[in-house]
C-alpha cells in the first residue's frame, strides 16, 4: 500500500462530510478524496434498483481511475441499498453507514426514538433488522424528511433554510402516536448533524441526537490501522454534475480541508 493511497469517501451530495471531520480527528494524515455525486441526488426518491447501479456504477470508475485503500459509503440510502452489491464487485474494503440505532437505544431514558433519513432509508429491511436487534422493547419512530437534505446543502453553499423545514421535521416525529416522548432522534442521513442546530432549535433542545460518524470513523481507522499515510497536497472533491467552479460550494468546503473541486 503506497502512503499516499487514498481513503474515498462518497456521497449523493456533501453529507459525507460529517464523516470526513471525524475521520480526520482519527487519521489527521490520511489522503482523502470525496466524491459527490450531485448530478444524481437527490437519492431518496429513487427506486432501490437505480440506486443500486448508480452507486455500482460510479464507486467501480471511482476505483478504476484513483485506486483507493479504502473506500466508505458515506451515505445511509446507498449504503442500505448498494453496500451488498458494491462489495460483490469490488476488490477494494467497503464500509458502509447504518443508522446509530444500537447506541440510540442504550441512550433512551423514555424508551421512544426518533429517526430521521430519506424516504429510502426508513423503508428499508435494514433498518427493520437493526430495530429488531437492537431496540426490543423500545418505540421506534420513522419519518422521512428529503428536505433536511437540500436545507444542508443550502447551509454549506452559505444559504438560509427555511426555518419551517426544521418545524415539520420535528412534528413529524412528534406529531406520531407516542412522539411527545421522544427523548433521542437518530440522524439516519449523512447531511442531517450539518443542521443539527437548527434541529435542536425545532426540538426546542429537549431530545439528544446521535449519529453514526464517529462510528464510521473508527471503522476505518481500525481497518488501516498499521499503514502509512503520506498527504503531500490538500485533499479534493470529485463530483458529478455542473459544479465544480462554484465558489460558494468551494468556501463550505474549505471548512473540511478541500482545497479544490474538480469534475469526474
Amino acid at each position: 500500500m503506497q502512503p499516499a493511497s487514498p481513503i474515498l469517501l462518497f456521497d449523493s451530495g456533501f453529507g459525507g462530510l460529517t464523516v470526513l471531520a471525524e475521520l480526520q480527528k482519527q487519521l489527521p494524515h490520511a489522503p482523502v478524496i470525496y466524491a459527490a455525486d450531485l448530478a444524481g441526488i437527490p437519492y431518496g426518491p429513487k427506486t432501490e434498483a437505480e440506486v443500486a447501479a448508480r452507486v455500482a456504477g460510479l464507486l467501480g470508475r471511482l476505483a478504476e481511475r484513483f485506486h483507493p485503500r479504502l473506500i466508505c459509503i458515506a451515505c445511509n440510502t446507498a449504503s442500505t441499498i448498494a453496500l451488498g452489491m458494491v462489495r460483490d464487485v469490488l476488490e477494494t474494503p467497503i464500509v458502509g453507514t447504518v443508522p446509530a440505532i444500537k447506541p440510540a437505544a442504550a441512550m433512551t431514558q423514555t424508551g421512544t426514538i426518533g429517526l430521521l433519513g430519506t424516504a429510502a432509508t426508513i423503508r428499508q429491511a435494514y433498518v427493520d433488522n437493526l430495530e429488531a436487534e437492537f431496540a426490543q422493547g423500545k418505540l421506534l419512530l420513522r419519518h422521512a424528511a428529503p428536505e433536511l437534505v437540500e436545507a444542508a446543502e443550502l447551509k454549506l453553499r452559505g444559504g438560509t433554510p427555511d426555518p419551517a423545514i426544521f418545524t415539520r421535521a420535528a412534528e413529524g416525529l412528534r406529531g406520531q402516536p407516542g412522539g411527545d416522548a421522544t427523548d433521542t432522534v437518530v440522524l439516519a442521513c449523512t447531511h442531517f448533524p450539518l443542521v443539527q442546530d437548527e434541529l435542536a432549535a425545532a426540538f426546542e433542545n429537549k431530545v439528544h441526537f446521535i449519529d453514526g460518524a464517529q462510528g464510521i470513523a473508527r471503522r476505518i481507522a481500525y481497518l488501516t490501522q498499521g499503514q502509512s499515510f503520506d498527504r503531500q497536497d490538500d485533499n479534493f472533491a470529485i463530483v458529478t454534475g455542473n459544479e465544480q467552479d462554484s465558489a460558494p460550494l468551494l468556501g463550505g468546503l474549505r471548512r473540511y480541508g478541500i482545497g479544490r473541486i474538480q469534475p469526474l
